[in-house]
């Protein structure tokens, strides 16, 4: 499941990259305004990545941030594009609150928020090695007996 929530998160950051730096005739119009369809495209990339990722919630945050001012970045060279400061925080707040949106439904769908991994405790040999010889499975080696 995880391998398909990434593989959308992918497609959809690279729609909504295509959506800001493609030409204007092919950008979908949601009639939200500027500023609402910004919001609600970096909110479902906020929203998909912080699904995908769940464990790396902060990295994520940092590099959709990142990927935000880098598109921001590039209208600079799109014809009949224009950066602008406003429209970068826009989208960097909203990609935050798809992935605080994304964060609040892993804790209410699990309970509890992702627990860290653990190390398992060592297992203990179920008999005592022969006589001559043979493999602990506590050391995993071969060891003999005096």
């Amino acid at each position: 499941m995880t391998i398909y929530l990434r593989m959308f998160a992918w497609l959809l950051a690279a729609a909504v990259a295509f959506a800001t730096l493609g030409p204007p005739q092919y950008r979908p119009h949601a009639y939200l305004g500027q500023n609402g369809e910004h919001a609600l495209a970096f909110i479902l990339v906020g929203l998909a990545f912080g699904l995908a990722y769940t464990r790396h919630r902060t990295w994520i945050a940092l590099i959709i941030v990142a990927m935000t001012g880098v598109i921001e970045i590039l209208q600079f060279w799109a014809p009949g594009r224009h950066a602008r400061l406003m429209d970068f925080v826009v989208d960097a707040l909203a990609a935050c609150v798809g992935l605080a949106a994304s964060a609040a439904l892993t804790v209410s769908s699990n309970g509890l928020a992702p627990k860290p991994l653990r190390k398992p405790p060592p297992r203990k040999c179920p008999r005592e090695p022969a006589a001559r010889g043979e493999f602990c499975c506590r050391t995993l080696r071969f060891r003999t007996v005096r």
